[in-house]
């Protein structure tokens, strides 16, 4: 049969053809393909195919594909590489693949969890059944006829013991990874953490349209008419439409946006839990008392500086408060009657 070698961007990377013994899984599983594909294509029973991890919603590279075509034509193996980058899918219909298969891991690390969880508890109670035995301190009697089976109770205990111990790691494990699938879109919408990533796509979305202008950026230059750059663009301009959107959810229920024009210097900024004067606004960030001064405090003014003018940088996307001089000033005492 010959093998094909695919990539879209809707699909990723994938290989097809091959059969058991044929001498394709070795070299498959092989790591030097240049600089995309630096782990191994895995099997798939789902698919029926051999796959490469991470390479969906990603350009190929098409040299290493190359070349892979060319190592397992050495084999003796006949193979074929087509590559479309075109092919892809919305970054929405993307994003929500990607929550639907995070709420299917968490269901799968649950059951995971639940598994280990009952077999730990299960063999401590083994073990404690067996440990009722000599719960009196009874010894084990040497060349007594019952010291053979003392023995293995005993052996046996420890090793239950032992298991209980594992599978309640094994527990553990599955459990925090449950956490961490099921947290994945709240993760993604934080807005905080969606702000710097606006901030970086916008970023990359300059560059592109630079080099589709035939200019520098990033350090360097690429052919304006390369069509990457305009499956680039759409992609970009698709996330960025989609991650503003959730500020815009955000916003609805409350979250505040910081910016420059929100402060000025004497103003207070809440950052990381802790108030601490404004010395300086700046475009993107508040310049602050070095936050080692705010070590046990929960307002820092200029005037607490015990790191020699020592400052530190509050961006606005990490700041969640603010509040004018005189607002933190201290309340007057009250008068004596």
């Amino acid at each position: 049969m010959t093998i094909q070698i695919t990539h879209t961007r809707r699909e990723g990377t994938l290989v097809d053809g091959t059969s058991r013994g044929d001498g394709s899984a070795e070299i498959l599983k092989l790591r030097e393909y240049g600089r995309t594909l630096r782990q191994p294509f895995r099997w798939s029973r789902n698919l029926g195919c051999w796959y490469l991890p991470h390479s969906r919603d990603h350009a190929a590279y098409t040299p290493s594909l190359e070349l892979l075509a060319q190592r397992l034509r050495g084999a003796g193996l006949d193979a074929t590489l087509t590559v479309d980058n075109a092919d892809r899918r919305s970054f929405s219909e993307a994003e929500q693949d990607r929550e639907e298969r995070a709420e299917a891991r968490a269901d799968r690390f649950g059951g995971y969890a639940d598994n280990a969880a009952h077999n730990s508890r299960a063999a401590w109670q083994s073990a404690h059944a067996i440990s009722e035995r000599f719960e009196f301190g009874q010894p084990i009697l040497r060349g007594h006829h019952s010291e053979a089976r003392a023995l293995r109770d005993r052996e046996r205990m420890d090793t239950s013991m032992r298991k209980s111990i594992s599978e309640g790691d094994r527990a553990q494990h599955w459990a925090d990874r449950q956490k961490a699938a099921a947290n994945y879109e709240q993760f993604r919408t934080n807005p905080g953490r969606t702000l710097r990533r606006l901030e970086k796509l916008r970023a990359d979305l300059r560059a592109v349209e630079k080099w589709q202008r035939g200019e520098s950026a990033k350090g360097y230059s690429r052919n304006p008419d390369d069509p990457e750059l305009t499956i680039r663009h759409e992609e970009l301009t698709e996330e960025i439409a989609h991650w503003e959107q959730v500020i815009k959810d955000a916003e609805a229920k409350g979250f505040k946006v910081w910016s420059k024009a929100d402060f000025k210097r004497g103003d207070f900024a809440l950052y990381r839990g802790t108030w601490y004067e404004v010395l300086r606004v700046n475009p993107k960030s508040l310049t602050i008392p070095h936050i080692f001064n705010g070590t046990g405090k929960t307002i820092v003014r200029a005037t607490d500086d015990g790191y020699d003018g020592w400052t530190s940088t509050a961006p606005y996307d990490d700041v969640s408060g603010r509040k004018s001089a005189a607002d933190m000033q201290p309340a007057a005492p009250a008068q004596a009657a």
